[in-house]
């Protein structure tokens, strides 16, 4: 089997991977660049019949979730080229698109935790992993007798922490390459692999101190697609007496989970409520998709609401640019504002304009999060478990420091470079 990294060797996110075997081919997530301006044109990578979908030995674009720097530049592949990602992920993606943020992408099959999934030479068998979106997977690859293990992004602090332990007390064996990211290796101590992330649990607490010692409602700014952090958030407001209040964006997602336990707008869950945002309205009207409220009148909040008892909510979701008429209602009570997400985003014009905001206000903005990707400690608790003849970095921009922490040397395949799993680390031809 020959590999060759498209993008993300030496980048966070953007990931495109292509393996080889006999012939065939398959693609490992077609993600746009995180460095890509919004309107900024992406070309897809150079991947013979991904753009025309004419290649028979084209098999497949198998997507390891659902974060847009590993499907985002699906809108230009081919319909005819089969793709393939989790069920509960796809479900998302489409009940994302008619937020702006999402796509249907009318997946040809479906991955299962522990499933193997053949196409032709390939077998790919599918771990779910602990990650911020939901239903996400790490894959092993198994072709010409090489077998090459995909992490994907995941993590072991989250809500599924227990999925990444049940993987390195079983790890598949005689892996010959893991292909493993690193976003977080330029983030923390090298040397002795400091935990410094603290885990969903830890926000869950930090953010129910928060909740109880403020009088007044509290808006967490965080991702929809979070489902992690949305439930976080409703257990820390049951923790606080407070109610969960989302916008439609995190209640259509909730929905789109197909989980029971996934707190949503639903009479089994009688402390959850929505609250519409004006784009969010505006969005409705102009669609004329009003079927999206026609059940919502039991469930529903509008300021009057907020105003009445403010200490009784917690909002979540996509409420950023909601704040501004929040703030010029006088009749309501703000007590603070929480940023779950990463703090990187802050310095951009919005979020700069979020802090001038709220400074003026005398609002405070408090900060609880976490990353949705593996510490130093557990990357390195990861390479040890497997064991693998190779270690290759991928979505990271520290690959040396990646290969330091996994105790390994030697050259590793930068983008455009084809080389062959399970063969010496210098056994590599450009293309």
């Amino acid at each position: 089997m020959r590999a060759c990294i498209h993008r993300g060797s030496g980048e966070i996110g953007g990931n495109c991977v292509e393996l080889e075997q006999d012939g065939c081919r398959i693609v490992l997530d077609v993600g746009r660049p995180l460095t890509a301006g919004q309107n900024q044109e992406v070309p897809l990578p150079d991947v013979p019949g991904l753009a025309s979908g004419d290649d028979p030995h084209l098999l497949g674009v198998i997507l390891s979730h659902s974060h847009q720097d590993h499907w985002g530049l699906m809108p230009q592949v081919h319909p005819d080229v089969p793709r393939y990602i989790g069920g509960a992920a796809a479900n998302i993606l489409r009940a994302a698109k008619f937020w702006g943020t999402g796509i249907d992408l009318a997946e040809t099959g479906h991955l299962e935790n522990r499933q193997p999934l053949v196409l032709g030479p390939f077998t790919i068998t599918p771990y779910l992993n602990d990650h911020s979106a939901f239903d996400g997977y790490s894959l092993l690859i198994e072709a010409g007798g090489s077998r090459l293990f995909y992490t994907g992004d995941f993590r072991g602090h989250g809500r599924k922490g227990r999925l990444f332990h049940e993987l390195l007390a079983k790890p598949p064996a005689d892996v010959d390459v893991l292909m493993c990211e690193g976003t977080n290796v330029h983030r923390e101590d090298l040397g002795d692999g400091a935990e410094q992330t603290p885990t969903e649990t830890q926000v869950e607490k930090d953010l129910t101190a928060t909740l109880r010692g403020t009088d007044g409602f509290v808006v967490v700014l965080g991702s929809p697609q979070n489902i992690d952090r949305l439930v976080t958030t409703y257990r820390a407001g049951l923790r606080a007496k407070r109610d969960l209040v989302v916008d439609l964006y995190a209640a259509d997602v909730a929905a789109a989970t197909g989980r029971a336990t996934v707190p949503q707008l639903s009479d089994d869950w009688p402390r959850v409520h929505v609250y519409l945002p004006h784009t969010q309205r505006v969005r409705i009207l102009k669609s004329k998709e009003f079927h999206r409220v026609a059940g919502l009148l039991t469930k529903r909040l509008f300021v009057e609401n907020l105003a009445a008892e403010p200490s009784k909510y917690v909002l979540f979701g996509s409420f950023q640019a909601e704040l501004p008429r929040l703030l010029a209602t006088s009749r309501l009570k703000i007590g603070a504002v929480v940023w779950s997400m990463w703090d990187g985003y802050l310095a951009g014009a919005s979020g700069v304009r979020l802090q001038s905001q709220l400074a003026e206000a005398g609002i405070p903005l408090i900060h609880h999060h976490t990353s949705g990707h593996a510490r130093p400690q557990q990357l390195q608790e990861l390479v040890a478990a497997m064991a693998p003849g190779r270690v290759v970095p991928i979505h990271t921009d520290s690959p040396e420091d990646l290969m330091a922490l996994a105790g390994r040397s030697g050259a590793t395949p930068g983008d455009h470079e084809w080389w062959t799993v399970g063969a010496a680390a210098d056994d590599r031809s450009a293309v």
